[in-house]
């Protein structure tokens, strides 16, 4: 297949993209490289797949991998993309992302999320993409007090703009299937970990605190659980998810990914001071806007469709995160 992934500089579509790319399919990667956390990181992932960020590059390891730098609000740009490329599959991944970046910086997740999605829809429909995959996010859920969440459940009480962004892109996904029998599929991933992490989550932050000394902010005075899942298990839902559009009547459906075993935070950092040898300085402190209580997938229907749960658990996860991060940061 041909598959455009948007975000390819980012965790998750790194990953996709070498795993894709490795399986022989034919794959272009799209990104705008934005400084939200360090570049360099970003950088260091494409060198991985062996390309270039300087302009479209085609990868010195994989023969069937290419990027292209541009931004999701470049209306024509996206569009002339799709109109010359004729992608079988897009695997939307690309968003601003954070809750608690959201409170401060606003406007970039209406720029990105909401404007950037649309450009990139609008264009998959007009030039005949196969199938839609995008990221959606368990912050939807938002103050659903039933657990594990389903994909069932209300989502209409978002609880951070970045949040809301997310349901939107469901939304505006439900009428293009609805409307032009566009296949559309949601994946709403459950705090996604491992190497190659983003270094504004909670492992990646707490583990360079925790090695250098430094103290952590433990949230809610550590009565938080989290349904962590780690990357390797997200990438393998996908990868069987990319090939089956839904059939319905309405060609639309979401997925939960996630571990489905919510781990409390205290135990989180119980691993982490496991893995690197050394306890914890903590400061605890109370919720911050924007965040809930726990996260926990009902993951019945990735099961049902696919046969598929995720299974590697909080402390394999974290000591692989671990060596990771010794090998990449030095330290």
């Amino acid at each position: 297949m041909k598959i455009l992934v948007t975000g390819i500089a980012g965790f998750i579509g790194y990953h996709l993209a070498k795993a894709l790319a490795a399986g022989g399919d034919e794959v272009v990667g799209l990104d705008n490289l934005n400084d939200y956390y360090d570049v360099r990181l970003k950088h260091a992932r494409l060198a991985e797949l062996g390309i270039s960020p300087d302009g479209e590059a085609c990868s010195a390891l994989h023969p069937g991998l290419r990027f292209v730098k541009m931004d999701l609000a470049d209306r024509e740009g996206i569009d002339a993309l799709l109109a010359e490329e004729r992608f079988d599959v897009v695997c939307h991944l690309a968003a601003q992302a954070g809750v608690r970046y959201s409170i401060t910086h606003p406007a970039s997740y209406i720029d990105s999320n909401l404007v950037g999605f649309f450009n990139i829809l609008e264009s998959s429909r007009r030039h005949g993409v196969g199938h839609f995959v995008y990221a959606s996010s368990s912050s939807v859920y938002g103050l659903n007090k039933k657990v594990p969440y389903a994909e069932t459940d209300q989502v209409d009480t978002p609880v951070s703009l970045y949040a809301a962004t997310k349901k939107s892109g469901e939304l505006m996904c439900h009428a293009y299937s609805k409307l032009y029998g566009l296949p559309t599929t949601g994946i709403r991933f459950f705090t996604v970990y491992g190497p190659w992490g983003r270094p504004d989550m909670a492992p990646m932050k707490f583990m360079r605190a925790i090695i250098e000394g430094q103290p952590i902010q433990v949230y809610n005075h550590g009565n938080m659980y989290r349904d962590f899942t780690y990357i390797d298990d997200i990438i393998g839902g996908v990868l069987r998810i990319i090939p089956s559009p839904p059939k319905t009547e309405i060609p639309y459906i979401i997925y939960n990914i996630g571990n489905s075993s919510p781990v409390p935070l205290m135990d989180f950092i119980a691993a982490i001071e496991e893995a690197v040898g050394r306890q914890a300085v903590k400061e605890f402190v109370d919720m911050q806007p924007g965040d809930v209580y726990q996260t926990y997938a009902d993951t019945s229907r990735l099961q049902r469709d696919f046969g598929y749960k995720p299974q590697t658990g909080i402390r394999d996860g974290i000591s692989r995160l671990h060596e990771w991060f010794r090998g990449f940061y030095g330290v």
